[in-house]
């Protein structure tokens, strides 16, 4: 495995039905929100660009996708393995808990707006960590702070080594599909950036796919692949697609 070279193609799924409806938000859980037509068209050409990139590297191992349990995300995964089948190239899929979007508990599914009336003290405590330490360590009243998805999207981590380890059966290319802030969040575990990195990035866009390769001990590289499509964010739909409190979507 020292001399194991590997390569992690980090996918954030494509358009969701959410960005065309803000109110989806609030008539479904997020584990339930699909992708739009477009977004199903997304996902395929980024499974094209995919297999594109691989035929040109001259992958010839079996690929493994690792995905979130969120609709969106299986939608995308779905289509992605679609396309390289498609092309001959050999790949199953595992979900994983671990790799699931940011939960906002209480504040899930409410307009920015009506947050400080139907939770004033949550709300106030939530902005005052905001304040104080960033939205990195600032936990979701009864959900999540970003820092606890870094903590837990590491549990995969393991897995992926396991699987490149796994002598004549080692498998080299790993697909992960999943959202915004824990797409980041794995970057930043992975590449063992600064908590700091996190504030500072945006989250990639719908469809993109993010490489990360090389070796273990000798080092890996963080590079964009395929840009993916940007969507317009319509009001507080931002918060749930860009793990942002707050009508401007981080």
């Amino acid at each position: 495995m020292s001399t194991c070279k590997l390569r992690l193609f980090l996918v954030r799924h494509a358009q969701s039905a959410s960005n065309l409806d803000a109110w989806v938000n609030a008539q479904l859980p997020d584990h339930r929100i699909g992708l739009s037509d477009k977004g199903h068209e997304q996902a395929a050409q980024a499974g094209n660009a995919l297999a594109d990139y691989l035929t040109a590297t001259a992958s010839v191992g079996p690929i493994r996708i690792l995905t979130s349990p969120y609709q969106r995300t299986r939608q995308t995964s779905y289509a992605i393995q679609s396309a390289l089948q498609a092309r001959g190239f050999r790949c199953d899929q595992l979900e994983a808990v671990e790799l699931r979007e940011l939960e906002f508990g209480l504040f899930d599914g409410i307009p920015d707006e009506d947050l400080p009336r139907l939770f004033p003290r949550e709300y106030e405590h939530y902005q005052k960590h905001v304040r104080f330490s960033g939205k990195f360590f600032a936990q979701m009243p009864q959900g999540e702070s970003r820092c606890q998805v870094a903590e837990r999207v590491k549990g995969v981590f393991g897995t992926v080594l396991r699987d490149a380890s796994n002598g004549i059966d080692a498998i080299r290319d790993f697909v992960v599909v999943t959202h915004g802030v824990t797409l980041r969040c794995f970057r930043m575990q992975w590449m063992h950036y600064p908590w700091e990195w996190f504030e500072a990035q945006k989250n990639p866009r719908n469809a993109s796919i993010q490489l990360i390769e090389g070796a273990p001990g000798q080092g890996y590289t963080d590079s964009l692949l395929y840009k993916g499509f940007r969507s317009v964010y319509r009001s507080w739909q931002s918060r749930r697609e860009e793990g942002a409190v707050g009508s401007t979507a981080q």
